[in-house]
């Protein structure tokens, strides 16, 4: 029977944790075509709409399999020294926010006897978690690339891209703030949100990934 080498092991963990991610992701993505959560429009409900549905287990796998693959990848780059202490306090976070959604799902206002205590939990939750991961990415990518100038960049992209998605919603509770209207009518809200959170998705994917290993040179005569 065939063993992984000791300095193999990081690399097959970290591809670990970005499969966990791919996989929550599908399972995401596959909530949107089957019923009845097909119904849920992608493009003014929110993510967490599916966890108020019949398929809430498949909702709550994703989340939790998004966040075992975070807490995967950011933990071998921490043991490999390559991840500053803030940036594992971020990711920290992040992972730690993830459980908070599946834990206390978003409030269900077609409910009437819906409490609001879990409800706002959940939100606070989301909104520690999505500005925690980018700023995690942008944060540690020097370290971790310090000799791969385009991944770094990749890296930050992703996560400025992850940001901008976000400064869009604090721009619609700005406006609406100034107009006394409801912020997450003036934006696509499901979308936007989606868009950010497949952006930060891919951001701690191209994070993760590991080094490609250079091959030797075969020696001289």
């Amino acid at each position: 029977m065939s063993t992984v080498s000791a300095d193999r092991r990081p690399a097959v963990l970290a591809l670990a944790g970005i499969g966990a991610l791919a996989l929550g992701a599908v399972l995401m993505l596959l909530l949107q075509v089957v019923p009845p959560t097909d119904e849920i429009s992608a493009t003014w409900r929110t993510i967490s709409e599916y966890g108020l549905s019949d398929h809430k287990w498949v909702f709550d796998l994703a989340v939790v399999l998004v966040a075992a693959g975070s807490a995967v990848a950011f933990a071998v780059l921490r043991l490999q020294g390559r991840l500053p202490v803030l940036a594992a306090v971020l990711g920290a976070f992040w992972t730690a926010g993830l459980l908070v959604i599946v834990a206390f799902p978003k409030t269900d206002w077609a409910n009437a006897a819906a409490t609001g205590a879990g409800g706002t939990l959940h939100r606070i939750a989301s909104v520690v978690a999505f500005v925690c991961l980018p700023l995690a990415v942008l944060i540690s990518a020097r370290t971790v690339f310090p000799d791969a100038p385009r991944r770094r960049f990749l890296a930050r992209a992703l996560a400025v891209a992850s940001l901008a998605w976000f400064a869009v919603i604090l721009g619609a509770v700005a406006v609406a703030a100034l107009t006394d209207q409801r912020w997450w009518l003036l934006i696509p809200l499901g979308l936007v949100e989606r868009g950010m959170a497949l952006t930060e998705l891919v951001a701690l994917a191209a994070l993760a990934a590991p080094a490609r290993q250079a091959t030797p040179s075969p020696a001289g005569p």
